[in-house]
């Protein structure tokens, strides 16, 4: 019988946890070549810096090729990329060739991903350059101040205070805001922020698998330790990057931890994680706070996809997807 599997628990058995065995895990079957070579790569290993020193060594050592990477897409869709400083804040402009007459008082404001620690700089605006060719309107990228020289609340101060001149030149009702990891964590600190300060809020948002919870905390930080090749496991460069974010505040105030905040009131918003992704219970509990709170949300979950593998392998048909998804929904809630 099907229920002979399901025997209890035993005395002196821990009820809390259970232990699976090892097994091999296949590529699936039903994803694009481009996205099946990308799953099939091994996890690589990342030393820890200890240092402030070796932190800023490792932010050189993976910024610099990444802002090579940015001006090569850049100049492959036809996107400009122009430095620039907002609120005191340095900030790319990021502009498509084209911008349709429905887009033209649309606006994007853009925060990159990278642990709250890495992808600062030209190459931090990768994402910005992606979605502003694929949505066919202005992105601005706001390059935050990141540790270990400034720990939280620099970056979400940064955030706010080019969100607030931006919008006192833009209508927030044709703006939206988005990021992927820890830029769609900041995304939705920056959204409670605005609320705290009765501020105007965006049209929008675009929530790719988001931090929004630096605790260690939803199932799939345990359930794809491992399994996610992207980023691995909370143990090590990941966590210990979040912890250095958060310089010894309390890892649950919603401004760290988003989830724990009040959804009432916040922007409709498209969520994207994959069936692999580190981060996927994040973006679920996320997206059901929201639900929650009674606001339009979007949840989209791609077969066999890591944490970012829309930006890892932007050529896929599966990141096509993503984007297109993005730009139906930013079509549906920022102004015509």
């Amino acid at each position: 019988m099907l229920l002979a599997c399901c025997r209890p628990v035993g005395v002196g058995e821990d009820a809390s946890t259970r232990e699976i065995p090892a097994r091999k895990l296949p590529v699936p079957a039903d994803v694009s070549p481009e996205l099946a070579a990308l799953i099939a790569e091994p996890l690589k290993d990342s030393p820890v810096p200890r240092t402030p020193g070796e932190w800023r060594e490792m932010e050189e050592a993976l910024d610099t090729p990444l802002a090579a990477d940015v001006r090569k897409l850049a100049g492959a869709v036809g996107v400009t990329v122009e430095e620039t400083v907002i609120a005191g804040v340095r900030s790319f402009v990021v502009t498509p060739e084209e911008i349709p007459a429905a887009n033209k008082e649309r606006l994007l404001m853009h925060l990159h991903g990278g642990g709250y620690v890495f992808a600062g700089g030209p190459g931090g605006a990768l994402e910005a350059v992606v979605v502003a060719h694929a949505t066919k309107t202005k992105v601005i990228s706001v390059d935050y101040r990141m540790p270990p020289d400034h720990p939280f609340p620099a970056a979400l101060d940064d955030a706010v205070a080019v969100w607030r001149e931006v919008a006192a030149n833009h209508a927030p009702a044709k703006m939206a805001i988005f990021g992927t990891s820890a830029g769609g964590g900041l995304t939705l600190a920056t959204v409670h922020k605005l609320k705290e300060l009765s501020m105007p809020l965006p049209a929008a948002l675009f929530l790719g698998t988001p931090a929004g919870d630096i605790t260690k905390t939803g199932d799939t930080w345990f359930a794809n330790a491992g399994v996610d090749n992207s980023i691995g496991q909370y143990e090590g460069i990941i966590g210990e990057s979040l912890k250095l974010y958060a310089g010894g505040a309390d890892m649950k105030d919603p401004l760290l931890s988003p989830v724990y905040g009040d959804f009432r009131g916040f922007p409709p918003a498209i969520l994207v994680s994959g069936t692999r992704d580190l981060l996927l219970s994040d973006t679920v509990r996320v997206h059901r706070r929201m639900r929650n709170a009674g606001i339009p949300a979007e949840l989209h979950v791609f077969e066999g996809q890591s944490h970012a593998d829309y930006l890892r392998a932007i050529e896929s048909p599966e990141a096509r997807d993503v984007f297109n998804e993005v730009a139906r929904f930013f079509d549906k809630h920022l102004g015509k």
